[in-house]
């Protein structure tokens, strides 16, 4: 019979072989404090292997994710705090508690169903606990800023704090970017920040009420400007040229060629 979980204790015994006294000493310096960079840059390789419908690269960066998780368990485990069997315990009883509709005697039919069993039970289990919790401080704070003003606006939309259609959110953009105009004559960089962030919250409004996720849309954006850009370079190396001797002009008659392409 085939052991599934083989290469996971393989790779809980190779993580332990580096955090142990004759390990790696790089490894034995880290924290889960020093790792979160690298966690979080995982993570967004992995997103990117997703993007690219690549599934050797998807399984490459997964595998590199999982790492982590071992490792960090292993940290918490060394320090007598955790360790992954009951990292796996916790987030297995979590998801079936909080899916009565799979595990349960709770008749779920649709998604919005879903998700009201699933604050309803996260409340729930937020009261229990000696700390209380607001609603949207539950949210991450390191998350990526538009990511965490679509969640905030999202949770808040799930209570009923949201407009009914998108009209006023385009009047709110309005009314934001002309205090963002108006901020900008006062020379307060402060004000201007403020008024900035206002506008972009509220474009992160729009795209919620569109139906497309914020993060996308400007990840997509980034990759059409560096592919135009691109071609700006290779049409100027292409005549001999260097890209920081071409005046604008010049780079603006071939970044609307790149728009032709």
């Amino acid at each position: 019979m085939i052991d599934a979980l083989a290469p996971i204790r393989h790779l809980m015994d190779v993580v332990k072989r580096l955090l142990a006294p004759d390990g790696c000493p790089w490894d034995r310096e880290q924290t889960h404090q020093s790792l979160r960079h690298y966690l979080i840059e995982e993570t967004y390789e992995f997103i990117e292997a997703i993007e690219e419908n690549d599934t050797d690269k998807m399984e490459e960066e997964l595998g590199d994710l999982l790492f982590h998780v071992v490792f960090h368990a292993a940290i918490a485990e060394k320090n007598n705090l955790f360790d992954l069997e009951s990292v796996a315990k916790r987030i297995t009883e979590k998801m079936i508690r909080r899916h009565p509709g799979v595990f349960g005697d709770k008749t779920v039919s649709t998604v919005e169903e879903v998700w009201k069993n699933w604050d309803q039970i996260k409340q729930l289990e937020k009261a229990s606990k000696p700390k209380k919790e607001h609603l949207l401080t539950a949210i991450p704070k390191h998350l990526p800023a538009l990511l965490r003003a679509d969640k905030l606006q999202n949770r808040a939309a799930r209570i009923g704090f949201d407009w009914d259609h998108v009209g006023p959110v385009w009047e709110k953009i309005i009314e934001e970017l002309d205090e963002l105009r108006e901020a900008t004559d006062s020379k307060n960089r402060d004000h201007i920040k403020e008024e900035l962030g206002d506008v972009l919250f509220s474009i992160v409004n729009l795209s919620r009420k569109l139906d497309i996720d914020p993060e996308e849309a400007l990840h997509g954006t980034n990759n059409k400007f560096i592919q135009r850009f691109t071609y700006i370079e290779d049409a100027l190396s292409a005549k001999g040229r260097n890209i920081e001797h071409a005046s604008l002009d010049e780079m603006d008659r071939l970044w609307n060629e790149a728009k032709e392409k």
